[in-house]
């Protein structure tokens, strides 16, 4: 079973290996300047997707000690949840 296709170019690959992507297809699929593609290969074909990029933060050990510390119960906090939870079995 074939599927139908969309659209098809013939792109050139440069001496470093880079191909254009037309603006037509860059405007149908919001593909931006600076924009994120995947490229997979299945059966010898190349196929390139628009991507999400997410960006994460990265928090330094001593941040997460901080926090961790500020999450602890005190005794008496400790205690009364002890207290609360054993009434409830």
């Amino acid at each position: 079973m074939r599927t139908k296709v969309a659209s098809k170019s013939s792109l050139v690959v440069s001496q470093r290996g880079q191909v254009t992507l037309p603006a037509n297809a860059r405007r149908r699929l919001g593909i931006k300047e600076g924009g994120v593609v995947t490229l997979e290969e299945r059966r010898g074909e190349l196929i390139l997707r628009p991507a999400a990029v997410l960006e994460l933060e990265t928090y330094s050990d001593e941040e997460i000690d901080r926090w961790n510390k500020e999450d602890r119960f005190s005794l008496g906090e400790k205690a009364r949840l002890h207290k609360k939870l054993s009434r409830k079995r």
